[in-house]
């Protein structure tokens, strides 16, 4: 039975796991882009030019799709890995992704007229901040187990006595 010493003040603080935290990172980053495509769509004459057979200035094809969909399966696999992965190597593939779509997210605002510039500034802005934040969880990850987790502590060989 547990006896609590202090007055609980109703709320749970308990450490997130870095994986957990870049997960959810990951899944806004995602949700993001999907909505700022889609709110894409609603500037004036865009689905035009899409039905038009032209996105930005690149011909839709099936390789100019295939290099999109890789573009978003690689942050989408991003929510899988950041589980995943061994520490080490999580926090080197978040490193290396996130600042791999800094400039992929710049990209965006290629073109862009001056009337739609508050929202490009705004939503590369945002994705710039996740991603900020995906890298500074994956720099600053713990080098010593978190507090949630059970200590796993080897056992003083000095005071193993071998079969004396």
């Amino acid at each position: 039975m547990t006896i609590r010493t202090t007055a609980p003040n109703g709320l749970d603080d308990r450490p997130i796991p870095v994986q957990a935290k870049l997960a959810a990172a990951w899944t806004s980053f995602m949700f993001l882009v999907i909505y700022i495509d889609y709110f894409h769509l609603y500037q004036p004459g865009e689905i035009d030019v899409i039905r038009g057979g032209d996105i930005f200035v690149f011909e839709i094809s099936g390789t100019l799709m295939s290099v999109f969909f890789a573009l978003i399966a690689i942050p989408t696999l991003m929510v899988l890995l950041s589980m995943t992965l061994p520490a080490r190597v999580n926090r080197t593939t978040n490193l290396v992704v996130a600042l791999l779509f800094i400039p992929i997210c710049v990209f965006n605002a290629a073109g862009a007229s001056w009337d739609w510039a508050f929202y490009y500034g705004l939503t590369i802005g945002v994705e710039v901040l996740i991603l900020a934040f995906i890298l500074r969880s994956a720099w600053t990850w713990p080098r010593t187990p978190s507090p949630s987790v059970p200590d796993l502590v080897e056992p003083d060989r000095s005071q193993i006595q071998l079969g004396r």
